[in-house]
């Protein structure tokens, strides 16, 4: 069995979208996963599952939703390594003690050519921020909320992206433990 951690992108925001928690579940015992518990309402999940083709599973996740609820939500799948290794490979260690502050940016793939000048030249004097791999680390101490550099670095970076504070990783983290 191959535990996965789900990040659904752009799910219950604003009114839109909305996947009640309980439905996600549901949708994900059915395919079908095993031990599926889920994090706040923003589309965190971690289960286990026979499938060890992710990129498939995602699919059939996002499909299942489009045809459950009308739409397509993005869904990024990791393998709790994946997530293990990200925590590890953390540039900003001090900043794990201000968790809504610490940002990790899960990309759909390693970016080809990221406009890193681009990044730099509008955060911030407070903010930094770290490219490894398809991981993009954002530290803003004076919340994402307003930031330049958290509302375009999708669009520099230039693959997808679904974001988490560092209190979420961590408890998603927890949860998959649970699971070995």
């Amino acid at each position: 069995m191959t535990i996965y951690i789900a990040f659904l992108r752009g799910i219950n925001v604003g009114g839109k979208n909305s996947l009640p928690m309980k439905e996600l579940v549901a949708v994900l015992e059915d395919l079908p996963p095993r031990n599926v518990n889920t994090y706040i309402q923003s589309g965190n999940a971690v289960f286990e599952s026979r499938d060890k083709d992710a990129s498939r599973l995602s699919k059939k996740i996002s499909a299942e939703i489009k045809k459950r609820r009308g739409f397509e939500p993005h869904v990024l799948l990791l393998k709790l390594e994946d997530l293990e290794r990200a925590i590890a490979e953390n540039p900003f260690p001090e900043a794990e003690s201000d968790p809504k502050a610490l940002h990790v940016g899960f990309l759909a793939s390693s970016p080809r050519n990221p406009n890193l000048k681009m990044l730099e030249s509008i955060k911030s004097d407070s903010e930094r921020f770290h490219l490894i791999d398809n991981v993009f680390y954002l530290y803003a101490p004076e919340g994402v909320g307003r930031s330049k550099l958290a509302t375009n670095a999708e669009k520099l970076l230039g693959a997808p992206m679904t974001d988490r504070n560092w209190r979420t990783v961590g408890k998603v983290w927890e949860m998959a433990k649970l699971l070995t």
